[in-house]
Protein backbone atom coordinates (compact mmCIF):
# COMPACT_ATOMS: atom_id res chain seq x y z
CA UNK A 1 0.00 0.00 0.00
CA UNK A 2 2.46 2.77 -1.26
CA UNK A 3 1.42 6.25 0.09
CA UNK A 4 -0.48 5.04 2.98
CA UNK A 5 1.02 5.79 6.40
CA UNK A 6 -0.30 5.26 9.84
CA UNK A 7 -1.04 8.20 12.41
CA UNK A 8 0.35 7.54 15.56
CA UNK A 9 0.88 9.40 18.38
CA UNK A 10 3.36 9.23 21.51
CA UNK A 11 1.69 6.54 24.67
CA UNK A 12 0.50 8.76 27.63
CA UNK A 13 -0.93 6.15 30.60
CA UNK A 14 -2.33 9.44 32.46
CA UNK A 15 -5.35 9.14 29.21
CA UNK A 16 -5.75 5.23 31.14
CA UNK A 17 -5.74 6.72 34.70
CA UNK A 18 -9.82 7.07 34.58
CA UNK A 19 -10.38 5.76 38.21
CA UNK A 20 -8.74 5.98 41.84
CA UNK A 21 -9.02 2.20 41.21
CA UNK A 22 -6.83 2.82 38.44
CA UNK A 23 -4.78 5.33 40.04
CA UNK A 24 -3.97 2.68 43.08
CA UNK A 25 -3.13 -0.11 40.72
CA UNK A 26 -0.93 1.88 38.77
CA UNK A 27 1.19 3.03 42.10
CA UNK A 28 0.77 -0.44 43.67
CA UNK A 29 2.53 -1.78 40.59
CA UNK A 30 5.49 0.71 40.66
CA UNK A 31 6.01 0.74 44.23
CA UNK A 32 6.67 -3.03 43.40
CA UNK A 33 9.36 -2.55 41.32
CA UNK A 34 11.20 -1.53 44.63
CA UNK A 35 12.38 1.73 42.42
CA UNK A 36 11.90 5.00 43.98
CA UNK A 37 12.06 6.73 40.23
CA UNK A 38 8.92 4.40 38.82
CA UNK A 39 7.15 5.37 42.00
CA UNK A 40 8.27 9.35 41.44
CA UNK A 41 6.97 8.84 37.54
CA UNK A 42 3.95 6.87 38.56
CA UNK A 43 3.06 9.90 40.86
CA UNK A 44 3.38 12.32 38.38
CA UNK A 45 1.22 10.64 35.67
CA UNK A 46 -1.72 10.46 38.07
CA UNK A 47 -1.22 13.63 39.26
CA UNK A 48 -1.07 14.48 35.50
CA UNK A 49 -4.48 12.86 34.90
CA UNK A 50 -6.02 14.34 37.63
CA UNK A 51 -4.26 17.99 36.31
CA UNK A 52 -1.47 18.76 37.58
CA UNK A 53 -2.98 22.60 38.61
CA UNK A 54 -5.76 20.77 40.52
CA UNK A 55 -3.09 18.25 42.75
CA UNK A 56 -1.17 21.49 43.52
CA UNK A 57 -3.98 22.92 45.22
CA UNK A 58 -5.45 20.20 46.96
CA UNK A 59 -2.19 19.56 48.17
CA UNK A 60 -1.56 23.09 49.14
CA UNK A 61 2.08 22.68 46.91
CA UNK A 62 2.98 25.33 44.47
CA UNK A 63 2.28 23.99 41.01
CA UNK A 64 6.14 24.44 39.92
CA UNK A 65 7.72 22.77 42.93
CA UNK A 66 5.30 20.07 42.27
CA UNK A 67 6.83 19.38 38.53
CA UNK A 68 10.24 19.68 40.14
CA UNK A 69 9.19 17.43 43.13
CA UNK A 70 8.00 14.73 40.61
CA UNK A 71 10.17 15.31 37.57
CA UNK A 72 13.17 12.59 36.60
CA UNK A 73 15.63 14.56 38.56
CA UNK A 74 12.89 15.01 41.72
CA UNK A 75 13.36 13.82 45.14
CA UNK A 76 10.35 14.21 47.08
CA UNK A 77 10.22 14.57 50.31
CA UNK A 78 7.52 12.31 52.00
CA UNK A 79 5.27 15.02 53.31
CA UNK A 80 5.47 16.01 49.67
CA UNK A 81 4.69 12.17 48.62
CA UNK A 82 1.88 11.68 51.19
CA UNK A 83 0.17 15.50 50.41
CA UNK A 84 -0.53 14.33 46.87
CA UNK A 85 -1.46 11.12 47.55
CA UNK A 86 -4.36 12.90 49.62
CA UNK A 87 -5.13 15.48 47.22
CA UNK A 88 -5.41 12.38 44.42
CA UNK A 89 -8.08 10.91 47.12
CA UNK A 90 -6.03 7.90 47.68
CA UNK A 91 -4.18 6.66 50.85
CA UNK A 92 -0.39 4.83 51.19
CA UNK A 93 -0.71 1.32 53.39
CA UNK A 94 2.18 -0.52 54.65
CA UNK A 95 1.57 -4.48 54.51
CA UNK A 96 3.92 -7.32 55.29
CA UNK A 97 6.32 -9.07 53.05
CA UNK A 98 6.74 -12.23 52.82
CA UNK A 99 8.55 -13.63 54.20
CA UNK A 100 8.36 -11.49 57.89
CA UNK A 101 11.43 -10.18 59.71
CA UNK A 102 10.68 -10.69 62.84
CA UNK A 103 10.92 -7.71 65.04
Amino acid sequence: MAGSETSTRPFDVATYLRTPEDAAAYLSAALEENDPAAFRRALGDVARARSMASVAEASGLGRESLYKALSQTGNPSLDTVQRVVSALGLTLAVLPAAPAIDL
